[in-house]
């Protein structure tokens, strides 16, 4: 997974999917300002970020030359839900729009099942992103609940390879 690139219609992304070792400083800053520019900033949420899970995670990054764009975190099953599921999942304002973020949770998923193998992934959604999610195969698997003053919904993707 490290290393793929793909072209779309504003740019090349390179994608890396990296255990929480393989990140540089670099990385790990770009990561983290990304993170707080999308959920603590733009989305006026307060909220511990660095909630001590990152070094359990797979971090998928892509980056249009040198600068991260999208940003999305990984897990195995048992770590955050009972299933594998993925997080943080962050585009850059700028990139909205451009099909930027369906490319970032198709690389999620596919190195997913690339590191744990075909199984059922979860993810906590806004509930306002219900739909996008659901483009890539996720069904509402509960009622809405609010986190952080933002409505959330569980969503499952069943195993797939």
């Amino acid at each position: 997974m490290s290393g793929v690139s793909q072209t779309s219609q504003w740019g090349e992304i390179s994608w890396r999917c990296v255990p929480f070792e393989g990140l540089s400083a670099f990385d790990l800053y770009a990561v983290l300002q990304l993170r707080s520019e999308v959920f603590v900033v733009e989305q006026a949420c307060v909220f511990q970020d660095i909630d001590g899970a990152d070094a359990q995670a797979l971090h998928v990054l892509g980056s249009v030359q040198g600068v991260l764009v999208a940003y999305a975190r990984c897990f195995p099953a048992g770590v955050k839900f009972a299933q594998a599921s993925l997080g943080r999942v962050a585009t850059r304002a700028s990139r909205r729009g451009t099909g930027a973020g369906h490319a970032l949770v198709s690389h999620a998923i596919a190195c997913m099942l690339a590191q744990w193998g075909p199984q059922a992934i979860r993810i906590g959604a806004q509930a306002r992103l219900e739909g996008f999610y659901r483009q890539h195969g996720f069904e509402v698997a509960g009622p809405p609940y609010m986190e952080d003053g933002i409505a959330h919904i569980d969503m499952l993707r069943a195993c797939a390879g």
